[in-house]
């Protein structure tokens, strides 16, 4: 199943953080924070404007994104956890760093 966001809003799939410290001690799931990084899976076409026009997205799937600790909505489609938000909701894209890797 494919899902499209509609009008400025992105679908993002949250990337893992380590569970162990430098130290090695192994962080349980309950204790974790959610990581507030983010890979872009799609994109909406965008908001319109005042005069109707369509106003482009800054971001495109792939992209590496920083986003606020309670942004967007959760959402299980296809069983993966996603996050639906506004392009707004978005802080910056991480430039220069590896795409996440894919469970094999």
């Amino acid at each position: 199943m494919q899902f499209r966001p509609l009008a400025d809003r992105v679908v993002v799939k949250r990337v893992q953080e380590d569970t162990k410290t430098a130290g090695g001690i192994i962080i349980p799931d309950t204790a974790q924070e959610k990581p507030q990084e983010g890979e872009v899976v799609a994109v909406g076409p965008g908001a319109r404007d005042e005069k109707g026009q369509r106003v482009p997205m800054d971001l495109k799937a792939g992209d590496r994104i920083l986003f606020g600790k309670w942004s967007g909505t959760e959402v299980k489609v296809d069983g993966e956890d996603l996050l639906i938000m506004k392009e707004s909701d978005v802080m910056g894209v991480i430039e220069g760093k590896a795409k996440s890797k894919k469970a094999a």
